[in-house]
């Protein structure tokens, strides 16, 4: 009995002590998201299910191979087609996420001397948000207006930048939400002096960029070119009887089993030397 009097005891103790310290929070900006949600939101397209896209590429892929068998009766060849077709609309969004990266990373400058000019003007950080929505760059003037809509609906600042910051997905209005949400919370003289540094930055950033991007698009599209080249050549050779009836027997599974294998490899293999160095989202 005095064992368990002793227990309580040191149970409450315990729970006295406890309640001085707060439980950390988990903010719900810190919740991670899947790869694909995060790819629909880059590209531009985030209203679209994760669920929605896997469904597209699966019919996509699957009409693909019937329409290739109706018209060659090769099961192996309907085969490769259907899963390249498959993979279509995810390269399509990875395209898409890659020019939006690019063309925000061009406009990002003028957003940042935006807000460098309205906050000289005496304007607070949600009403230099808000004027984006207006006077900012065009392309970028629905998501800002969106984020005027939601910080005159709701009157929370970090909650409203929050969702501005997930809809762009983009390393570099993370940097710059942080610095103004970090300003709000603990003040300073120093933000116009910081945006200006930043905007400096990513001028010289986005100008040598383009440059590197300019001089090895010529080589990935001949890569490109390269892995492609050899199934349309199949393609074409299938229409004929034999070159049919060689492709359906066990030899002509493993020739095309291993030229997809092949073909999968160089290609990711090429995006892997071809690519330039992507900014992370260190800051989402």
């Amino acid at each position: 009995m005095s064992a368990l009097v002793g227990l309580l005891g040191g149970l409450g103790l315990f729970l006295v002590w406890s309640a001085f310290w707060p439980a950390p929070e988990t903010p719900h900006h810190r919740t991670r998201r899947n790869r694909l949600t995060e790819l629909l939101h880059q590209a531009g397209v985030g209203q679209i299910a994760p669920a929605s896209l896997v469904a597209s590429s699966l019919g996509l892929g699957l009409l693909l191979a019937l329409l290739v068998f109706a018209l060659t009766g090769a099961v192996p060849v309907a085969l490769c087609f259907g899963i390249f077709s498959g993979y279509l609309p995810f390269a399509l969004l990875q395209r898409r996420a890659r020019r939006r990266s690019g063309l925000l990373r061009a406009l990002w400058p003028d957003v940042v001397d935006h807000l460098r000019s309205a906050i000289r003007a005496g304007l607070s950080l949600p009403e230099a948000l808000i004027q984006l929505g207006v006077k900012g760059p065009v392309e970028l003037r629905e998501e800002f207006g969106r984020f005027g809509a939601d910080y005159r609906a709701s009157g929370h600042f970090d909650s409203s930048l929050q969702r501005l910051k997930d809809r762009l997905s983009d390393p570099v209005a993370d940097r710059i939400i942080e610095a103004l949400r970090l300003t709000r919370d603990v003040g300073g003289s120093d933000l116009g002096r910081l945006l200006g540094t930043l905007s400096e930055f990513l001028r010289d950033h986005a100008r040598t960029r383009s440059e590197l991007a300019a001089r090895q698009s010529w080589t990935v599209n001949a890569a490109r070119l390269a892995v492609a080249a050899p199934w349309i050549v199949l393609m074409l050779m299938a229409t004929r009887p034999e070159a049919i009836a060689a492709y359906n027997s066990p030899m002509g599974w493993a020739v095309l089993g291993g030229g997809f294998v092949a073909s999968l490899v160089c290609y990711r293999l090429m995006l892997r030397i071809g690519a330039l160095p992507e900014e992370q989202r260190v800051l989402a």
